[in-house]
């Protein structure tokens, strides 16, 4: 069979295909009689079908399946002697042949870019340096101390970070919304649950008192029935409670898990946390600027099938997230060009790591793939546990390899690319301004 592969793009190909009626006649004939050797229809024995009731009854249908079975035959044929990588499933198009014994059709479909990978070795990237400071333990310990606070109940108007207790009527022109009414609510002031407008109207009210405001909601609200509009609050206070924090004694540092309560050793545990998050930080920033360069010298064209399948992916992932916090999804309209970047990303990279992978020979030995499963269950009270739970899974243990592969990969460019050290406080590599 001769082939004809013309391009229709960078990866775009048309194949075209023909399937003589002689073959397609004697297989649908072939699977008719099949058929009625096994077929029970009311008023006949099985087996015992005339073979015309069988065609009259499944013909059609027979025939359809027999024709799409040739036509990927002969595509996966055609496509086995090309040699070349089909990226996703072809488009079949019927086309006029001009001759009653056979039927022409196109196949379109997109091939995998071909890989050269680039040289890394004039790209540049930073590697952050950090030294942790005395305030920076501080801070932590406040963050601490504010997870673990109390409330106490107050005698005077509300004010900012008071824990308040409230009844709100919300209507817009008069009229009942969805979800304006609660009662025995408790709200932070200044923790921004609500809107700031909405928050800012409570300071200064006082226990039994009511009060009526007007708050303006933003026009990209996610709630479309009452985005961009005025609503009509009438709240009650019920209780104002003032937030107590901890103070930094033996006791508070028992409570995390210092047996002797011996503040320094606290403080001392505390800088080990830190510097754990700090490597975990350092190294994600060293492998988001590795991919990056890794997709700045390899440019490759990502298939639109490939893009379009994670597109959807990302799509079910983003509902599946928003439901999954209460949030009806399917009231909250997702365009897949919100993920199509974000997709061709994933897509561009998949395919290069796969080919540096291979040209390297950068497998994920037993031990990479220890490291990075024991080094996950270190956030949890039962680490061993945790390494047993993917151990017992092939599924959990695959994608601990997959970690392990990527880390592979950072570690080989770091020893391509060049690295400018930098020196960034705490705050700068965890992104809090």
């Amino acid at each position: 069979m001769e082939l004809n592969v013309e391009n229709l793009g960078a990866l775009k190909r048309r194949l075209d295909i023909s399937i003589t009626q002689e073959r397609i006649q004697a297989e649908t004939g072939n699977r008719l009689k099949k058929l009625a050797k096994t077929t029970k229809i009311h008023g006949f024995r099985p087996g015992k079908v005339p073979l015309n009731i069988i065609t009259q009854k499944f013909g059609i249908q027979v025939q359809q399946d027999v024709l799409s079975d040739a036509i990927n035959d002969e595509f996966n044929e055609a496509i086995k002697k090309s040699g070349l990588p089909v990226a996703g499933y072809p488009h079949f198009e019927i086309k006029q042949s001009g001759d009653d014994s056979y039927q022409a059709f196109s196949a379109t479909f997109e091939v995998y870019p071909e890989i050269s990978l680039g040289d890394l070795g004039q790209h540049k990237i930073e590697r952050p340096i950090v030294q942790i400071a005395d305030s920076d333990i501080d801070k932590t310990l406040d963050i601490i101390r504010k997870q673990r606070i109390s409330y106490q109940t107050a005698d005077r108007p509300a004010n900012h970070g008071d824990r308040v207790k409230i009844d709100y009527h919300g209507v817009i022109d008069g009229k009942d919304f969805s979800g304006g009414k609660a009662e025995n609510v408790y709200l932070t002031l200044g923790d921004g649950k609500f809107l700031k407008d909405f928050e800012t109207a409570l300071i200064g009210m006082k226990v039994g008192e009511d009060k009526s405001f007007d708050v303006v909601f933003p026009e990209d609200y996610h709630g479309k029935d009452i985005a961009g509009k005025t609503v009509t609050f009438t709240v009650k206070l019920h209780e104002i409670e003032i937030p107590v924090l901890p103070e930094i004694n033996a006791e508070f540092a028992m409570l995390l898990g210092i047996p002797d309560g011996d503040i320094q050793k606290m403080r001392e545990g505390i800088r080990l946390d830190l510097e754990r998050e700090i490597s975990k930080r350092v190294r994600a920033k060293l492998k988001e600027q590795v991919m990056q360069s890794l997709l700045d010298t390899t440019p490759i064209e990502a298939p639109s099938v490939l893009v379009s399948r994670e597109v959807e992916r990302l799509m079910q992932n983003a509902r599946s997230d928003l439901e999954a916090r209460g949030m009806k999804a399917k009231e909250i309209p997702l365009s897949p060009d919100l993920f199509k970047e974000k997709a061709e990303y994933r897509i561009k990279l998949g395919l290069i790591l796969a080919e540096l992978i291979k040209v390297h020979h950068l497998k994920a030995l037993p031990e990479h793939i220890r490291s990075v499963i024991e080094e996950a269950a270190l956030s949890y009270e039962n680490p061993e546990q945790v390494i047993k739970w993917h151990y017992a899974s092939p599924e959990r243990l695959q994608e601990a390899e997959s970690l392990a592969l990527e880390e592979n990969v950072v570690r080989w460019a770091l020893e391509k690319v060049k690295i400018a050290d930098k020196a960034v406080t705490f705050d700068e590599l965890m992104g809090i301004s």
